[in-house]
């Protein structure tokens, strides 16, 4: 048997080591295909056949995977695509301002592109639940139901630092809306950013994900266009939740069915924030009930869950999906 010396096996062992590290931050392949909008490229996984085609919204800091158990569980039942935002997992950098707009023309032009056909049942989570809210509201035609998951909604406090809250839409400077566009320019593209550092261990609500899922969370998470696009998302929803604040939305929405799923308990604790957990409770359940009657066909559903339902509790989540699929395909009221 031949000895490697010490510098060789040093050197071996360097590359062995760089070819690990390499290894753990190559992009994996990508479970859905990639649509070229025209200078960018938007990641979408479509499985599943029937109609309505549902298509999932996600929230900030989330991926197209955190929805592999309800995906695959719906699939049997009707066809349904999940994506990724423009900065986000597979999908490049897309055109800015990174407005509720600018999303929905990229998500109505990539689902054009692949053949997909509506109109749409449309579920938004958390940050996805006012960006779908706002593609009802310009494509209604595309739109034949809609499912809100803890959905965000304008005045609601979120925590800003320390005990401090500000409430959505408060703060918005009051900038008139660009169009939306497809076309890119230099000024749209991200700094040139080192890649974040991977945190290997996850939160626990991903542990439910098979291992390939949990692997993806770890390599999104660290990409470094992923700050940038919710950095310009951030600042542009406030002006939609400003608008939306000043003029009364019940029935903005007409009869379109509408199922809010809701967390039972807010989990608030006296002391975390410079506002009571009483109020902070009532704030919410009010600002979910006003979500229902965006739309004079609708339903509430409390649900026992922490804010990731699709994680936490996909079996209630899939359940209100079948719900709302034989609504609209028996064109029945909720």
């Amino acid at each position: 048997m031949k000895f490697l010396s010490f510098e060789n096996a040093l050197l071996y062992l360097t590359a062995l080591i760089a070819a690990v590290i390499l290894a753990s931050t190559t992009t994996p392949e990508p479970p859905g295909k990639l649509v070229d909008l025209g200078g960018h490229r938007l990641h979408v996984n479509c499985t599943g056949k029937g109609s309505p085609l549902i298509v999932v919204e996600n929230g900030l800091g989330d991926f197209s995977f955190d929805w592999f158990i309800v995906q695959s569980r719906i699939s049997n039942l009707t066809r349904i695509c999940t994506y990724d935002r423009a900065g986000y997992a597979w999908s490049e950098p897309g055109p800015k301002p990174r407005t509720f707009a600018q999303l929905n023309l990229e998500l109505r032009d990539a689902l054009q592109k692949l053949g997909e056909r509506g109109p749409f049942v449309l579920v938004g989570h958390s940050y996805g639940g006012p960006v779908v809210r706002n593609f009802a509201l310009t494509y209604p035609q595309l739109v034949s139901g809609v499912v809100l998951v803890d959905s965000a909604f304008e005045g609601q406090r979120v925590g800003i630092g320390g005990r401090s809250m500000i409430r959505l839409g408060e703060h918005a400077p009051g900038r008139e809306i660009p169009i939306a566009h497809e076309e890119m320019s230099a000024s749209d593209r991200p700094a040139s950013l080192p890649n974040a550092t991977a945190n290997s261990a996850l939160d626990r609500i991903y542990a439910v994900l098979p291992k390939k899922q949990q692997e993806w969370q770890v390599w999104a998470q660290s990409q470094s266009q992923l700050e940038d696009a919710e950095d310009s998302q951030r600042q542009w929803s406030e002006e939609y939740f400003a608008k939306w604040l000043a003029t009364p939305q019940d029935g903005t929405l007409g009869g379109i069915p509408l199922v809010v799923l809701t967390r039972s308990n807010g989990q608030y604790v006296d002391g975390e924030y410079e506002i009571s957990a009483a109020q902070l409770e009532s704030e919410r359940k009010e600002g979910q009930s006003k979500l229902a009657r965006l739309s004079t066909n609708s339903r509430q559903l409390m649900i026992a869950s922490g804010h990731n339902m699709e994680l936490e509790a996909p079996d209630e989540v899939v359940d209100a999906l079948r719900l709302i699929v034989d609504v609209v395909r028996h064109k029945r009221k909720l």
